[in-house]
């Protein structure tokens, strides 16, 4: 058998309109992750794998080569005296230095254990969280070989200024040799590196609008659209061009954003001397008009491409459900599920598709244990062996006659157009592009690259992703903006007054849609009480109680934002909290109708019961509970939550009345991977 990993390194672009790196998630995972998972990997002799480095990654990371500090907002406030720090910058260092996840990342250090939960800081205290925010971030090679890291982490306390300014060094430099490393084990054929489109947009609706009624016919696609060919073909040379400017050689091999695919985009990437690329197994179950799964496990050709396609359970099983269990239990578990496929037939090719750098963070030692006893078990096991994607390439493949447009995401293309507003997100470009077309002869060759520019921008997926009502952003208006002003560049670049429908926000004032989004999937998430992965939630309801508030007037309570959903068996409410003591001194009454079912729930009790309902509780960093749902004969229930202080209701919840729940929902066609 043989087994093809693909680590997907990825971060969207965080500069604003003058280059600034607004947040440093870049950074950070790249002290963390960007050097310790191929290395991780390279110091187990043998195996193999592929890496997607996507061209904002790139752009970023070179960033902070010479002067960390220079490009990244983040960094440059760290950086310094915190004397000298403005009141809402002080905040905003604080609630990022807070943001580390607890179990795996804060617990190792006491002193970051001691200052976590403390709410005042002098300034001497603050360097020290500033520190043991950033020395928690330092991933398990630095932690072993960098002396300035080691000889920082036994300090502990009593930081200076000057240990900030000697860590950033040293890091700034690390940061600086992470691509050379790349190029070294891709020379040693250790690994193979591939790419996305430039702006990671969704290829296949630049060459043809049309894929996304192919996907899924009921879909809402714009009247008057245009094949955006000339712009699909530049995210794929420019993203090229970067990648062999970083790395010396072409990439063989794409990564389509979000495993967007259809035949046009394919025969452009072939086209591009692209000679494979992968996506999930969706597309090819699609394509097929099957999902028998022993097709899965082979390369395929079509149309002379090379395809690999995800085995969505596997990869799933590392990213979301492994860092629950034992370490060699899970790799014991990874190698029983192999070898079921290894039974079935031994000349199996498994693609094993997944993020490579932000589950990690929830892993005991950053994964490190886990990938040292997954990697020790795959070379232990004579009947298996890890290739690269470029290696795959050289295989035997399935032809495969025809392929299903569709993403990994539903296999349909739902999530970046059909509601209003993502159409609408379209329909602006096309009438963008149209006047450009009627403008560009009177325009200067360095006039329409800058325009070239924006139109690439404003075609990546990740606006469209947040237009709707199906995913959840505080920033919804803020990314609005940022895309709208890509147009409005276009239109001041041409020296022509911007069309009033691009100043008119896309985002408007929707009622009760800006503090409640609806449910999508099913959830199964583990009640413990911790902030766990974001993940476990992924598909929840959300409920923004204090945008309720904001919009209700009404007095806001310790309760923020409560997320819920059920499976099978339970229903689950998650509820962020903004004051720990909640857990210690209040009690929540729980009232179901039409069950005629009250009762209160302790929140030191781990196990209750309401009525005859099991509900197991937990309070730690969030407020989390199950209600077994298995007794439940209504198919609709309401729900309401009073939470207590004493004998007084502090806060009601939700704020606008009762919870309708609706037992029976199947959300299969929401499900997304």
């Amino acid at each position: 058998m043989n087994i093809s990993f693909i680590w997907h390194m990825h971060q969207p672009d965080y500069r604003d309109a003058n280059g600034i790196v607004q947040m440093p998630w870049v950074f950070l995972h790249a002290i963390k992750d960007y050097y310790d998972m191929p290395w991780m990997m390279a110091i187990h002799g043998g195996m193999k794998a592929t890496f997607n480095i996507t061209a904002p990654l790139i752009e970023q990371l070179k960033l902070y080569y010479d002067d960390a500090a220079k490009y990244d907002k983040f960094l440059s406030l760290w950086v310094n005296d915190p004397y000298f720090l403005q009141e809402n910058d002080r905040n905003w260092i604080l609630k990022l230095c807070k943001s580390t996840q607890f179990d795996t990342m804060v617990k190792p250090f006491d002193r970051y254990v001691e200052l976590y939960n403390q709410e005042h800081f002098n300034n001497s205290e603050l360097i020290d969280l500033e520190m043991m925010f950033m020395l928690s971030w330092c991933g398990v090679y630095l932690r072993k070989s960098s002396s300035v890291v080691k000889e920082l982490i036994k300090k502990q306390r009593d930081y200076s200024c000057e240990d900030k300014v000697w860590l950033l060094k040293e890091l700034s430099s690390f940061v600086s040799h992470i691509f050379e490393y790349y190029t070294q084990l891709h020379n040693d054929g250790v690994i193979s590196l591939c790419t996305t489109p430039l702006n990671h947009p969704i290829l296949p609706l630049l060459v043809d609008m049309n894929n996304a009624l192919s996907a899924n016919p009921n879909t809402n696609i714009p009247k008057e659209h245009i094949s955006l060919r000339d712009d699909a073909l530049k995210q794929v040379q420019k993203a090229k061009e970067l990648f062999e400017d970083t790395f010396g050689f072409l990439p063989n091999g794409f990564w389509p954003a979000e495993g967007a695919v259809d035949e046009k985009s394919v025969a452009l990437l072939r086209e591009c001397g692209i000679k494979w690329i992968a996506t999930d197994e969706a597309i090819l179950f699609k394509s097929l008009n099957s999902d028998y799964r022993a097709n899965l496990y082979t390369p395929y050709d079509y149309d002379g491409m090379c395809i690999g396609f995800r085995d969505h359970y596997l990869s799933d099983l590392i990213g979301f459900t492994y860092r629950h269990k034992n370490t060699h239990e899970a790799s014991q578990h990874f190698m029983d599920e192999l070898l079921k496929i290894e039974n079935i037939n031994s000349a199996d090719t498994v693609f094993v598709i997944l993020d490579g750098e932000n589950a990690w963070e929830f892993f005991t030692n950053n994964g490190y244990d886990f990938f040292n006893a997954l990697y020790n078990d795959l070379q232990n096991a004579s009947w298996c062996k890890t290739l690269t994607m470029d290696e795959v390439y050289e295989l035997p493949k399935k032809e495969l006659p025809f392929l299903a447009a569709g993403s990994w995401i539903h296999g349909e293309f739902n999530t970046w157009v059909g509601h209003s507003e993502k159409t609408r997100g379209w329909e602006l470009i096309y009438l963008t592009k149209r006047d450009y077309e009627r403008h560009k002869d009177n325009l200067d060759e360095h006039t329409k690259e800058k325009i070239s520019e924006h139109f690439l921008a404003a075609e990546c997926s990740d606006w469209f992703w947040w237009y709707g009502d199906d995913h959840y952003t505080e920033f919804g208006v803020e990314f609005d903006e940022l895309f709208r002003n890509h147009l409005i560049n276009i239109y001041d670049l041409m020296d022509v007054t911007a069309p009033a429908d691009i100043l008119i926000p896309i985002i408007k004032d929707k009622s009760a849609q800006n503090f409640w989004l609806k449910p999508q999937s099913d959830i199964s998430p583990l009640v413990n009480g911790k902030r766990d992965s974001f993940f476990e939630w992924i598909g929840a309801g959300v409920i923004d109680e204090s945008k309720l508030f904001s919009t209700m007037d009404k007095q806001r309570g310790p309760i923020k934002k409560i997320y819920y959903g059920q499976d099978d068996e339970k229903i689950y409410f998650s509820f962020e909290i903004k004051m720990k003591k909640l857990c210690i001194d209040s009690i929540m009454e729980l009232i179901i109708e039409p069950l005629n079912i009250r009762g209160n729930i302790k929140f030191k009790t781990q196990k209750t019961f309401i009525g005859d309902l099991e509900v197991d509780v937990a309070c730690e960093n969030w407020l989390e509970m199950s209600i077994d749902k298995t007794k439940i004969k209504e198919d609709e229930i309401f729900i309401r939550f009073e939470v207590k202080d004493g004998s007084k209701v502090v806060q009601t919840l939700p704020g606008f009345g009762e919870l309708k729940l609706d037992l029976g929902n199947d959300y299969s066609q929401n499900w997304f991977i």
